[in-house]
């Protein structure tokens, strides 16, 4: 049983990052205890608009912006710059993803910042890093996920490559960043201090793309298309089913692969000498696949799982969204929640990422409206109402 406290409480962080890649680090942060101080312009960022209801409301907004309390401060005036130093002199993460540059041009310059708040751990989160020849380009997640290689192998081999349907440049981005930005803390807090993260978009996408760069060196491959296969191992693919529904395969492991042989009635096929390796079995692959496809074909969905059950092969069915909120499994882990807001009623998303048991996280709120904890954050800093006011009416606010 969770204790009721959460693992970051108590850490403070400024996120003023706009779009996917860094507003996700402090998601994450935010789900487990953080106190996320959203900075945005006071005329609201582009996720606001992004993803709508028919009742006008940004699912994306409510999503990545959960838990952060939010305020607006124009960076670029003096004004604003000289405000946020305040909000940075007392807290521990700061998430940007400014154009390289930008900080230094407002006179906010990471080297500042440390002089200022020698903890701060400054996570910089860019398209293609603080430096090299593309550092100045666009930011955003497409770029990296055609320079990384990734859309070089997604897609089918007769086709074109394929960029993903969902921001996974970004979000792969994101559990990297927050991953890095937790070593900084643990290096701080272990005798370090603070630092600043160069985090790419790019390079957290290529490292998950496997050995690629070390199969070109060695022999010069070029990974292509494959479609729902996997260039090491055989026996995994997506088949229809007599009720039209699609299940896929897997049996990357000698035992799983000989035990799929048994359910589908083929069990002498795994004393075949070329069964008994990866190699073997990737030679083979249309043979096996086109067995696969007749036994699955002739079956419905659940006649199929029934009989990988019962042989301990492993088959799951491809579920739409419509299927994921019916199913028990994640009605029973609770990977759902219902998140009041404020005008669309209960709202479902996506639950803790992963399970603390003693310190679980907590879905508090959607993301809040436009500038929503101005007076409760600034008047944290010791600004009084007519402060407050002068800074709204210079449209600093």
């Amino acid at each position: 049983m969770g204790s009721g406290e959460l693992a970051l409480t108590g850490l403070r962080v400024i996120d003023c990052a706009t779009l996917f890649a860094g507003p996700l680090v402090g998601t994450l942060l935010g789900d487990f205890g953080a106190d996320v101080i959203k900075v945005e312009q006071p005329e609201g960022e582009g996720m606001r608009t992004m993803g709508t209801t028919a009742s006008g409301e940004s699912t994306w907004w409510a999503l990545v912006s959960r838990n952060k309390r939010a305020v607006t401060l124009r960076l670029s005036t003096p004004e604003g710059a000289d405000v946020f130093r305040k909000l940075i002199a007392d807290v521990d993460v700061l998430i940007e993803n400014f154009r390289p540059g930008t900080l230094e041009r407002w006179g906010l310059a990471p080297e500042s910042l440390l002089e200022l708040n020698p903890d701060l751990v400054i996570l910089r989160v860019t398209g293609f890093g603080q430096d090299g020849p593309y550092s100045q380009l666009p930011g955003y997640g497409t770029l990296a996920e055609a320079m990384s290689g990734f859309a070089q192998v997604n897609g089918w081999p007769d086709g074109p490559p394929t960029l993903p349907p969902l921001a996974l440049g970004d979000s792969v981005a994101a559990l990297a960043g927050c991953c890095a930005t937790m070593f900084a803390l643990h290096w701080r807090d272990h005798g370090g201090r603070g630092q600043v993260i160069d985090l790419s978009i790019l390079e957290p996408l290529f490292w998950v793309l496997g050995p690629q760069a070390s199969l070109y060196q060695q022999n010069g491959t070029v990974p292509g298309r494959q479609g729902n296969r996997i260039e090491h191992t055989a026996l995994r693919n997506a088949f229809r089913t007599k009720d039209d529904r699609w299940v896929v395969t897997s049996a990357t492991t000698q035992n799983v692969a000989e035990r799929l042989m048994g359910v589908i009635g083929r069990p002498e096929l795994a004393e075949e000498e070329w069964f008994a390796s990866h190699h073997g079995r990737l030679e083979h692959a249309d043979e096996l696949d086109a067995l696969l496809a007749e036994f699955i074909a002739a079956r419905t969905l659940d006649e199929v799982r029934e009989a990988f059950a019962e042989g301990q092969a492993a088959t799951a069915p491809i579920f739409t969204i419509a299927d994921i909120m019916a199913d028990p499994h994640y009605a029973a882990r609770g990977t759902i929640v219902e998140v009041d807001h404020p005008t669309l009623g209960p709202l479902a998303m996506q639950n803790m990422i992963a399970r603390l048991l003693a310190t679980p996280g907590r879905v508090k709120h959607p993301g809040p409206t436009l500038g929503e904890h101005n007076d409760e954050v600034y008047g944290e800093l010791g600004f009084d109402p007519e402060r407050r006011a002068r800074l709204r009416e210079q449209n600093v606010i």
